[in-house]
C-alpha cells in the first residue's frame, strides 16, 4: 500500500522558514517516481506548488514560490523535503504530498495517483 506521510507544518511568523517532509513507502523503486506538493488555502482551490523527478533530479516550482521554496529528495530515506523560506501569510494552507502521473512543467495536469493527508502551515503577519 502506497503511503505518503507529511510532517513539519506549524505556525511561523512572516519571513520565517519551515521544512516539510514527505515520508513515502509502498512503491519501488523510489527513483522511478516524481513526488510533488500541492497546497490548499481556506476557501481557495488547490494549487500545485512544486515537484521533483527522482529519476533525473529535475524540479518545478509555481511562480508564487519560486526563489523561496526548494524541493529536494533523499533517495536513501525515500523522503522528499520542501524547504520554505521567506514565508508570507498567503502561504498559509494545508500542504499535501502527492505522486503525480506525469513530470515536467505541467506535471500537475496529468493527474495524481496518490495523496497524503496533509500538514497545516500557518504564517502569521
Amino acid at each position: 500500500e502506497v503511503q505518503l506521510v507529511e510532517s513539519g507544518g506549524g505556525l511561523v511568523q512572516a519571513g520565517g522558514s519551515l521544512r516539510l517532509s514527505c515520508a513515502t513507502s509502498g512503491f519501488t523503486p523510489f527513483n522511478d517516481y516524481a513526488i510533488g506538493w500541492f497546497r490548499q488555502a481556506p476557501g481557495k482551490e488547490r494549487e500545485a506548488v512544486s515537484c521533483i523527478n527522482n529519476y533525473d533530479g529535475s524540479t518545478e516550482y509555481a511562480d508564487s514560490v519560486k526563489g523561496r521554496f526548494t524541493i529536494s529528495s533523499d533517495n536513501a530515506e525515500n523522503t522528499v523535503y520542501l524547504q520554505m523560506n521567506s514565508l508570507k501569510p498567503e502561504d498559509t494552507a494545508v500542504y499535501y504530498c502527492v505522486i503525480p502521473r506525469g513530470t515536467g512543467p505541467m506535471w500537475f495536469l496529468y493527474g495524481i495517483d496518490h495523496w497524503g493527508k496533509g500538514t497545516l502551515v500557518t504564517v502569521s503577519s
